[in-house]
């Protein structure tokens, strides 16, 4: 890690951190979820940076980027991650993003399809249904709310110790970027969760209009994954050239929990893009 490189991108005004290994190899692009932040991707990006350029980019409010008080919604980082993309000089950069991170690479592919060589999805939030809306829908919103909120109120070495006893599946490398995290976010990026927040996008027009291949990374519900059956063929029928892969005894954190099968799914769709792209 001592080697990764680190600075800073201007995105109209708004600065936004990146962590970048380098090399000249393919471009990488990860984009986290909402209360994690760039670095949460290390145990990832250590397993890929001998074949990618990979660059880590901290969302708006998250991490060592500005935390404006809104813009927080998909369209405007689709937009902050096209301005890290251009001003970095990033051809064609395959894009991986968990949960936020990969509903903005959805609205990036869809408003910008010549801008990424493919996009990979781990368990995005299921805008493009219903999920958001009714009832069920308002609770979610309000779980997660105070949750979040909780998480930062705690100290570093009670947010360690809690995600030790309760995901003792995780790697230990996993733990400390995780808590710094939620000590670092802004409380202003809870307005990713709003009720109006996905209506911004209109999802039915910019979905089809996505070229590039693309992976749905999905997990089990009744331990935690949003993605069911139902949003995933949903998906499917906007953006026909997905591909679908089920990691088996996982939740919403399907890398963190099942580390092994997430990577083998990652390097052989990423691996059959290259193949596809080498003359």
């Amino acid at each position: 890690m001592s080697e990764w490189q680190s600075g800073f991108v201007d995105a109209d005004g708004l600065r936004l951190h990146y962590t970048r290994t380098g090399g000249g190899k393919p471009p990488l692009l990860l984009a986290h979820g909402v209360t994690d932040d760039g670095l949460c991707w290390s145990r990832v990006t250590a397993q890929l940076a001998r074949d990618y350029d990979v660059i880590m980019v901290d969302a708006r409010g998250h991490g060592r980027s500005d935390a404006p008080e809104g813009g927080y919604d998909p369209g405007r980082q689709a937009e902050d991650l096209a301005a890290v993309i251009a001003t970095l000089d990033l051809q064609k950069p395959a894009i991986l993003g968990h949960s936020m991170g990969a509903a903005t690479a959805l609205v990036l592919a869809g408003t910008r399809p010549d801008v990424p060589a493919a996009i990979l999805l781990e368990d995005p939030p299921s805008w493009w249904t219903d999920w958001y809306d009714g009832a069920d829908g308002e609770a979610r919103r309000a779980e997660m709310r105070t949750r979040f909120l909780g998480l930062k109120e705690k100290s570093r070495e009670t947010l360690l110790a809690d995600q030790r006893a309760e995901q003792p599946d995780w790697d230990e490398s996993e733990l400390e970027p995780w808590a710094d995290a939620k000590q670092r976010f802004s409380p202003n990026v809870l307005e990713v969760i709003a009720q109006d927040n996905p209506r911004h996008v209109d999802w039915p027009a910019i979905l089809p209009r996505i070229t590039c291949p693309a992976l749905l990374i999905v997990s089990d519900p009744d331990l935690g994954g949003i993605v069911d059956d139902q949003s995933a063929a949903a998906l499917k029928a906007l953006v026909p050239q997905l591909e679908i892969a089920h990691v088996a005894g996982a939740g919403h954190n399907i890398r963190r929990d099942r580390f092994e099968r997430y990577m083998d799914v990652v390097r052989g769709f990423l691996g059959g893009i290259q193949s596809d792209r080498e003359p």
